[in-house]
């Protein structure tokens, strides 16, 4: 799962004279430092703080409100069905989603 919005990293290097930015891998982005010959990689606490002010990005939020919805349908069908199977499979995809939700350690 993506936790920082590209446009969010380009506003940041904008601001700050970093260019050329790309993303080595998912959540690895690196630019050019002003007045630096050799990319470098946007530094962690940066990215910490612009996700600190952003909050969630699009597709957090949508993996969010997809286990919302899974866990609504799942209580309902479990309660029709009268099964719990639903509501065990929602669980299961809910734990996963936060789990996902967590950034990771650079």
């Amino acid at each position: 799962m993506k936790h920082y919005c590209d446009g969010w990293i380009q506003e940041w290097c904008d601001n700050n004279g970093w260019t050329d930015l790309f993303m080595e891998r998912r959540d690895f982005y690196w630019a050019f430092p002003p007045g630096a010959v050799i990319p470098e990689p946007i530094p962690t606490k940066t990215l910490r703080a612009i996700k600190a002010e952003k909050g969630l990005c699009p597709e957090e939020k949508v993996w969010i409100i997809s286990a919302t919805v899974l866990a609504l349908v799942a209580a309902a069908l479990s309660y029709i069905l009268r099964c719990p199977m639903p509501i065990v499979f929602a669980f299961a995809f809910a734990a996963i989603t936060v789990a996902q939700l967590e950034v990771e350690e650079i």
